[in-house]
């Protein structure tokens, strides 16, 4: 039986995300001002046209696991990577909390401009309410953050994870990292992120935090025609 985190979309989206899916038992699709992914049911049982059928000409939706469709009818692949997936059965505890705050509503604005500016991974609108975010602030402005995303049955991802270019190398990225890890160990949950396979600086302060390679994922953008 493969790991649920092989699929972790599907898994998520027809579990404790599945109030912001769209979809049915062969192709589900987050609400887009959320994100952009989308999935296939896992063992093949969907040639694709479910999910079409969710998807307007032009939009683009992205599929993220260890064995996703190589082509989709109604489809075209606009861009692939590899990414890793890594998993903190014990991660390292949030050290020192002072100057981290909790973001929500009243921070969306801010939120968006930054992951706008540093690119962290797919945010759009509504991004921050998958919850969990924690972020920091200088002369009042908010220049760094990390939060959730996926969310299934035991385990929950951790993203969102940016700093603002003039504020790097204060080890922010870590703290928020720990302070939301810890958070997602206390409610009973593992922590997972991924990032992309050849961002060693990215999966070298992961390991120091705790997290440890579990599966390679390919990461699909599909543009509807």
């Amino acid at each position: 039986m493969s790991h649920p985190l092989d699929a972790p979309v599907w898994h998520a989206l027809t579990t404790r995300l599945a109030p912001l899916a769209s979809g049915d038992g062969e192709a589900r699709r987050i609400d887009p001002d959320h994100g952009l992914f989308a999935a296939l049911a896992p063992g093949g049982r969907s040639n694709g046209a479910a999910l079409a059928a969710l998807v307007a000409p032009g939009e683009t939706i992205g599929l993220i696991e260890v064995a996703p469709a190589a082509t989709l009818p109604g489809f075209h692949c606009t861009s692939r990577a590899a990414c890793l997936q890594m998993i903190a059965e014990t991660p390292v505890a949030a050290a020192d909390d002072a100057g981290i705050l909790p973001l929500g509503e009243d921070d969306a604005a801010e939120m968006l401009a930054l992951a706008t500016l540093t690119r962290p991974g797919p945010f759009f609108r509504r991004t921050h309410r998958f919850g969990g975010f924690v972020g920091m602030r200088s002369g009042g402005r908010l220049v760094a953050m990390a939060g959730t995303r996926l969310a299934l049955p035991g385990f929950r991802e951790i993203s969102g994870v940016c700093t603002h270019p003039d504020h790097r190398g204060g080890g922010k990225a870590a703290r928020l990292i720990a302070s939301v890890a810890t958070a997602i160990r206390a409610a009973g949950d593992v922590p997972f992120l991924t990032s992309y396979a050849d961002n060693d600086g990215a999966i070298a302060l992961y390991r120091r935090l705790g997290f440890t390679p579990r599966a390679t994922l390919r990461f699909h953008l599909f543009a509807r025609v």
